[in-house]
């Protein structure tokens, strides 16, 4: 479990990319197990952590025409000139060929991976992932499932197959590494608009 073994793998924005699959409206209607708002906020956490780190970032959908609905607003108002890769059908990203070269283009090893559902867009995507040689961080609460086993058994199986379960501020967090960095202002002010709300408090304070 090579993501695992921090501080020696830390992920950074050199060398990382950050890949949200089916953030789609009809999809997150049925989320259950996390608040509905919640996923909503982590999803463009890190949607505009992509944008403000220079990452590469890529939006995928499934059958976007159909009940499974558009991305979220939430989530192409802060890319608003990412290509969204429309699947066909194929349940895994991976299994979508222009999705999977992609990825590949990126260059980059380590991915953080976010999806609606949890047990299915998101386990798929980590697992095929991990098989094709990379290191993954699954963002639990920038995800949603039905229900709460749903979520538990996700888990379990991508734990035991090398996934890292991460959460939105514990990956932004990482790829900070120290508040004196150039970006630091912006993550603070991204953990006040969307993240964390008590941030907000926190900086008022401060000034």
């Amino acid at each position: 479990m090579t993501t695992q073994h921090y501080p020696k793998n830390r992920f950074t924005p050199e060398n990382s990319a950050i890949l949200l699959v089916d953030h789609q409206t009809g999809l997150l209607l049925g989320v259950q197990d996390l608040d509905q708002d919640m996923v909503r906020r982590n999803a463009a956490t890190l949607a505009r952590t992509a944008k403000m780190f220079d990452m590469p970032v890529l939006l995928t959908t499934s059958a976007e025409d159909g009940p499974n609905g558009p991305l979220i607003p939430q989530v192409t108002n802060e890319l608003p000139s990412v290509k969204v890769i429309q699947r066909t059908g194929e349940i895994d990203a991976f299994d979508y060929a222009e999705f999977a070269d992609a990825v590949h283009a990126t260059g980059r090893k380590n991915l953080i991976i976010a999806g609606i559902s949890t047990d299915v867009c998101l386990t798929f995507a980590a697992l095929s992932a991990v098989d094709r040689g990379y290191n993954v961080h699954a963002v639990i609460d920038a995800s949603g499932t039905w229900n709460n086993a749903a979520q538990a058994t996700s888990i379990a199986r991508m734990s035991a197959a090398g996934v890292t379960m991460n959460s939105t501020v514990g990956v932004t967090a990482e790829l900070q590494r120290d508040w004196k960095n150039p970006t630091g202002e912006a993550l603070a002010t991204l953990y006040a608009d969307l993240a964390i709300p008590f941030y907000q408090t926190l900086i008022a304070l401060r000034s």
